[in-house]
């Protein structure tokens, strides 16, 4: 796992929360809701492939 990841996820997290309290604030809680979930959709999709990773070594690392 590269230190640009962790930046991009980081950096995400931040523009997601700006955008989820304007939109709370402005009276759409529905808009900012669904700006959160995708938030979390894109970075479950980064992440992703390195939890298969994770779950493979630990697979033959116990020889399952």
């Amino acid at each position: 796992m590269s230190i640009s990841l962790i930046f991009r996820i980081a950096a995400v997290g931040i523009l997601i929360t700006i955008l989820s309290q304007i939109l709370k604030h402005s009276g759409r809680e529905e808009h900012a809701f669904l700006i959160s979930l995708a938030g979390l959709i894109l970075v479950m999709t980064w992440i992703l492939p390195y939890i298969l990773e994770l779950f493979t070594m630990v697979q033959s690392l116990f020889d399952i």
